[in-house]
């Protein structure tokens, strides 16, 4: 049986309703792909604690927990592993999100993101996130 591997993604949101992506860095997998800015759950983490720890090494940017409302997931057997990626939203946080460990963060319409090369794991968020953007209630809102 394969190794559960939890990875956590925030879509952060934008006042003009732009999207941060961030571009993988030379020397890493899949080197030069867009994607969404987080990481692994460490054990003892849950999910947002572990994204507002992420978001803050990445981006240099200040997120609560709460203020992480989830979005979507993907699942992908990755060999002798296989990845969970929960997608969250957040439209607060602290902070200019900038690329402290990536070769470049950009903010993209959600429409644009389809002509990006992005981690295959993404590309089931990206029409979810798009598919949501678009629902009448605004996201970000409990109940």
């Amino acid at each position: 049986m394969p190794q559960l591997l939890t990875v956590v993604a925030a879509a952060l949101i934008g006042p003009d309703g732009h999207i941060l992506l961030q571009q993988r860095p030379p020397g890493k997998s899949m080197n030069g792909l867009w994607e969404f800015p987080g990481g692994k759950v460490d054990p003892g983490e849950t999910p947002e604690v572990a994204l507002a720890r992420e978001l803050e090494e990445e981006l240099g940017i200040t997120v609560a927990p709460h203020a992480l409302f989830p979005a979507a997931f993907a699942s992908e057997a990755l060999g002798d592993r296989h990845l969970l990626l929960l997608l969250f939203t957040t439209t607060a946080w602290t902070g200019v999100p900038r690329a402290l460990e990536a070769s470049e963060v950009r903010w993209v319409h959600v429409d644009d993101m389809h002509q990006l090369p992005m981690p295959p794991a993404d590309l089931p968020l990206v029409l979810s996130l798009s598919a949501l953007l678009r629902a009448p209630q605004r996201v970000g809102q409990r109940g």
